[in-house]
């Protein structure tokens, strides 16, 4: 329960783009006066009041967090609402798994606005969990704790006017929620067709003069800066000009880096590179909400007492974060509760063998493999053609190359035979890692230098019905279980943040040189994003949209 109280800051208005000394009063959870001291300019001495960040697009499950524990480490930097796309458990879970995140939620003061997944399963080429319908997205907006239709994926539907995927959004356009788009490298008179279907954002931009074509046609742009995906540096300079049409987004973050900050960094970031103050703050506090109606408070005179106190508007640093006129953050610390967990799962895959990763070389006298080249800080891929490397009729990982084994079994039947392909880019010299997050079906990926390595740490992740795993070939091992749909765990933010960060040096000295080995292997099946990707059925083209041979 809020306490009644008066706060003495300079206060930051981005309205007015003012900054002027103030006491700001609270009564019942919301600001009832903000009354100027008669000082002309801002007191240094005092610390400076402004807006709660919001990040408008997140999936939270990919913090390997529960929402609770989500929102214990998110207040710490200054974050008092996310949009939230709950399409990782959806496709898991179906509509259950969406449910599941609404009522872990409602155990916290943090103001998450959940969407209704659009696209589970993502494609029809891969095995998800779970389906939800048109129909399923008509009950979902029932619930007014469903704020928008999430991220529509199937841009090709989208431009064909696919009946499936027009339903969805028509369902939405009724119900008066937003429609979030996801649109990679769609320019020009495709941009154009996919915003009029209704579309209203995107997050997917590497360019800015991608981003310029979707702004050209009234779309918003998510700068997105997460652990996997970093666009920050290439659509940072939009602000200026674009700014009432901008918003800060992480996409994925992993808890390692979520401990350390989130839309509070680009914020400093932006302004230390000279971004007008006020338009920064347009950015990351004021459109999320007015964009997708979010219930949070602007600092205005009858809002919610939704606002964070900062030292300097250099650092941001932040010293207090109050939801509803309560201080749930201060210092670092985050002063919610935790709250009990009971997970829920759908995990039916059995354990593997090395020799069920063996693949057969073809009879051609030079094989050729198709290999899937991998990038730091980026989702999309790219196609190298290589000679396959052969050893008593098997095709086999190269080291010297870096070209290595790529796995993906499908966890929702038993006693299927692993999707195969090869991968450059991951760099490890020995052992293999695992993980039962692969978006967006969330099967079991695999990465190794050898057949027994991918064995134990596959088997790992089916022994705990999910988890993040990785194997050293001299009898290492880490494993992160995540019970709660093989995507989150049952513990708190810190513990897991500290475990994450355990498997995640242990793949960096198994050889990897990316910045996030596990957030870079869960998006190896995700098939909508191009070019070339591994679903649980085999290696897919995604700029022609069908499958391809892995070895040829």
């Amino acid at each position: 329960m809020s306490a009644d109280f008066s706060l003495i800051a300079n206060v930051v208005d981005v309205f007015a783009r003012s900054i002027q000394p103030a006491v700001i009063s609270v009564e019942a959870g919301h600001i009832v006066a903000i009354a100027p001291i008669d000082e002309p300019e801002p007191n240094h001495e005092l610390p400076y009041v402004l807006p709660g960040f919001v990040d408008a697009h997140v999936h939270v499950e990919s913090s390997l967090l529960v929402p609770t524990e989500f929102a214990r480490l998110a207040v710490t930097h200054g974050t008092v609402a996310t949009v939230s796309d709950p399409h990782e458990i959806g496709n898991v879970l179906g509509v259950a798994g969406v449910e599941f995140m609404l009522e872990n939620a409602s155990h916290s003061p943090f103001k998450f606005c959940f969407g209704a997944p659009s696209c589970v399963p993502a494609t029809p080429f891969e095995t998800a969990g779970a389906t939800i319908t048109a129909a399923d997205i008509a009950t979902l907006f029932e619930n007014p704790k469903i704020g928008y239709l999430a991220e529509m994926m199937n841009w090709p539907g989208v431009l064909h006017r696919d009946a499936d995927v027009m339903e969805k959004i028509a369902i939405a356009v009724a119900a008066g929620r937003p429609v979030d788009g996801h649109a990679p490298g769609l320019r020009d008179g495709d941009a154009a067709q996919y915003a009029s279907a209704g579309i209203s954002t995107d997050h997917e931009c590497f360019t800015a003069d991608e981003a310029r074509d979707k702004l050209a046609v009234g779309m918003k742009i998510l700068i997105r800066e997460g652990s996997a995906a970093r666009n920050f540096d290439a659509l940072v300079e939009l602000i200026p000009e674009h700014y009432a049409n901008l918003m800060f987004c992480s996409d994925d973050k992993h808890p390692d880096t979520l401990v350390l900050g989130h839309i509070n960094q680009l914020v400093q970031r932006a302004v230390a590179l000279g971004a007008d103050l006020f338009h920064v703050l347009r950015v990351a506090c004021v459109n999320p909400v007015k964009h997708y109606n979010l219930p949070v408070g602007l600092l205005g005179e009858g809002d919610p007492a939704d606002f964070i106190v900062v030292k300097d508007l250099q650092s941001f640093e932040v010293q207090q974060t109050y939801l509803d006129g309560v201080l749930v953050a201060e210092n670092g610390v985050s002063l919610l509760p935790a709250t009990p967990i009971t997970p829920v799962n759908n995990f039916q895959a059995e354990p593997v063998v090395a020799t069920d990763f063996q693949l057969l070389a073809p009879a051609s006298e030079q094989a050729m493999l198709r290999v899937i080249q991998c990038f730091d800080g980026q989702l999309i891929t790219a196609r190298v053609d290589a000679p396959a490397t052969v050893d008593n009729g098997l095709v086999v990982p190269n080291l010297s190359q870096d070209v290595l084994k790529l796995a993906v079994i499908n966890r929702y039947q038993p006693k299927v035979a692993p999707a195969l392909a090869f991968i450059h880019g991951f760099g490890l010299k020995h052992g293999a890692l695992a993980s039962s997050v692969g978006h967006d079906s969330h099967n079991i990926t695999a990465v190794g230098c050898d057949d027994a390595s991918l064995a134990r740490a596959v088997n790992l992740v089916i022994a705990a019905k999910g988890g993040l795993a990785a194997v050293g070939a001299d009898g290492q091992e880490i494993l992160v279980p995540l019970p709660v749909a093989g995507l989150m765990s049952d513990q708190e933010g810190p513990a897991v943040a500290q475990a994450y960060a355990a498997v995640d040096a242990l793949a960096k000295q198994l050889g990897s040189p990316l910045g996030a080995p596990f957030m870079t292997l869960s998006f190896m099946a995700l098939l909508v994003i191009p070019s070339l990707k591994l679903s649980d059925k085999g290696l897919f083209d995604g700029q022609q949209f069908t499958f391809v041979a892995a070895v040829e």
